[in-house]
């Protein structure tokens, strides 16, 4: 048991390849994962700590895990809800015997052997790093599910958003070397990866700490030559306004980045997204959606928007309606405003009541249901590649390229084929989030 860990990861997509990495790290050095917790060594969390929600989770498996441990067993809370919380986290969780933060994620293996070597517990690996360590210890920086592959491109974010934690867990943005991606990427394509998601906390921001205008662009136009056999690249979490001229033309010559863009908007009415400290240009959103749908018939876009920040009137949420109505996004998610401490809109406090703002997610999500039925009836007839992810009873299931992993929908395929592989699908009938379809070939 001593040589042996238990990871669970929460959050997001960034989230897993910072576990991932973490495994690969330890797994270098002799251990072995376990999948029952009862079977470790090391239990592992990594956490997340960007709303309440994700925060009181992170919590409740912490605390199951320290109310099950036994004798030899050493509990590790890693992530981000151990950057900001520190001290409030052990209290709450008296059996956790060691903490490392994300911006240090990758001494998680040196935290693990001082646990091992001393009695002194709990014991912290925190210390005052400005932003994401650069050295990562040559492990990818990757997580792979079946035949698809996150790949993280940066870490860390400086955009002052009023109502987000990130730069206050993460610190400011730190890109990685293009060459190491790319050749991440390599790696990828060899071991049969058909789908690369290109993941930052902003993809459009890469590289400007490294001097690169428009970094985004220039990686995909090295990258793409690289890994011909990679048949979907796909980018995700675009800042408005940072949809590039060169970015677009990329997207548009290549037959490999996917017609797919997720751009977070967070609101439509310019003087909330003033307060949010977002950009408040909705001439020059409504210009570039233009703009990609006409070098892009087919592009499938999404974006997120918040319910319920202070001072968000009805009038302003009328707005959001009506942006909704007008745009026509192909998926769309909702979220309630959640009170951060330390964020720009701390002293705004959260004075819309929470049934309020779970009565305006249910109307935008209402709304948006019948748009997005609309926009996948459209695709009845046609005919599209779905990457396969799994079969049974004479029935598949997968993704199209307008489907973003775990946040999309999903290809539900009547038939037989290969899980892993893509498969050409005539649509045959639409649902409000998924499609149904005939196989016609094999790619």
């Amino acid at each position: 048991m001593k040589k042996t860990y238990y990871l669970v990861s929460l959050g997001c997509a960034k989230n897993s390849v910072d576990s991932e990495s973490m495994a690969e790290l330890l797994e270098r050095s002799g251990y072995t994962s376990v999948e029952k917790p009862s079977k470790a060594g090391m239990l592992i969390v990594n956490t997340c700590g960007f709303i309440q929600q994700a925060r009181q989770e992170s919590l409740d498996v912490l605390q199951e895990l320290a109310a099950g441990k036994k004798p030899g067993q050493y509990l590790i809370a890693a992530g981000c809800l151990t950057e900001r919380y520190r001290e409030r986290l052990v209290q709450s969780v008296p059996g956790i015997d060691g903490i490392i933060g994300s911006r240090r994620w990758m001494d998680i293996l040196e935290l693990v052997e001082e646990l091992r070597q001393s009695d002194q517990l709990p014991r912290y690996h925190l210390p005052d790093a400005p932003t994401i360590g650069r050295d990562e210890k040559g492990v990818l920086r990757v997580a792979v599910q079946g035949a698809s592959a996150y790949l993280k491109i940066a870490d860390g974010c400086r955009r002052p958003c009023a109502f987000c934690s990130i730069p206050l867990i993460k610190g400011p943005p730190v890109s990685r070397p293009m060459e190491t991606i790319i050749e991440e990427a390599e790696y990828l394509q060899t071991h049969g990866i058909q789908e690369i998601n290109l993941i930052a906390q902003d993809t459009t921001d890469y590289g400007t700490d490294l001097g690169l205008k428009d970094g985004l662009a220039e990686l995909l136009e090295r990258m793409l030559p690289r890994i011909p056999q990679i048949r979907w690249v796909r980018i995700l979490y675009a800042y408005p306004g940072y949809v590039t001229e060169r970015l677009m033309d990329v997207m548009t010559r290549s037959s490999q980045v996917v017609p797919y863009l997720d751009m977070p908007l967070q609101h439509a009415h310019p003087d909330m997204l003033k307060r949010m400290k977002r950009p408040a240009n909705m001439d020059w959103v409504r210009r570039t959606i233009d703009e990609l749908r006409k070098r892009m018939p087919d592009i499938g876009l999404r974006s997120t928007f918040i319910t319920g920040f202070p001072g968000e009137t009805d009038e302003e949420f009328n707005t959001l309606l009506d942006f909704l109505r007008e745009i026509e996004f192909d998926k769309v998610g909702v979220f309630p405003y959640s009170f951060e401490q330390g964020t720009a809109a701390e002293p705004l406090g959260d004075p819309i009541p929470e049934q309020v703002k779970l009565d305006r997610i249910k109307e935008l999500m209402l709304l948006q249901e019948s748009i997005s039925l609309k926009r996948n009836q459209s695709l009845i007839g046609k005919t599209m590649d779905v990457l396969v992810e799994g079969e049974g009873d004479g029935i598949l299931v997968g993704r199209s390229y307008r489907d973003a992993p775990e946040i999309d929908g999903l290809v539900i395929v009547e038939g037989t084929g290969e899980v892993g592989k893509l498969l050409k699908v005539q649509i045959t009938s639409a649902l409000t989030h998924d499609l149904i379809g005939q196989p016609t070939k094999r790619i």
